[in-house]
């Protein structure tokens, strides 16, 4: 299967991968999350990545939402994942081709829990 893998500090790239559970989390380093795309494509990372103390990554599209960890992204197949497409993979190569500073910090703040003490 054909996908384009995003590491922290690191440009995107395009790889091909077996269609497999096994092999989808071996690059995201743990159990996977899909973020489902607006273009019929995913976004798969590690699911616990922030938890566990990952690097971040990159932002999502809205900017205030951060993956933390290697995710990749894949086409949207309906009940499978599939292949990128020319199209989809060069997209994706541009749009991850710089790298993102993240701190700590910034991941922390993201995890999205708050514990209120009264």
């Amino acid at each position: 299967m054909r996908i384009v893998v995003v590491e922290p500090g690191k440009p995107a790239y395009e790889s091909e991968i077996e269609n497999s559970l096994n092999a989808e989390q071996e690059i995201v380093g743990g159990y996977i999350e899909v973020v489902y795309n607006d273009d019929d494509t995913i976004i798969i990372c590690n699911e616990e990545g922030k938890l566990q103390g990952l690097k971040g990554n990159r932002h999502l599209d809205n900017g205030t939402s951060i993956i933390a960890g290697t995710f990749f992204i894949v086409g949207d197949g309906g009940e499978d994942f599939r292949s990128l497409t020319d199209e989809e993979t060069e997209k994706y190569l541009h749009k991850y081709v710089q790298p993102e500073e993240i701190s700590d910090e910034e991941v922390e703040s993201d995890m999205g829990c708050a514990m209120y003490f009264m």
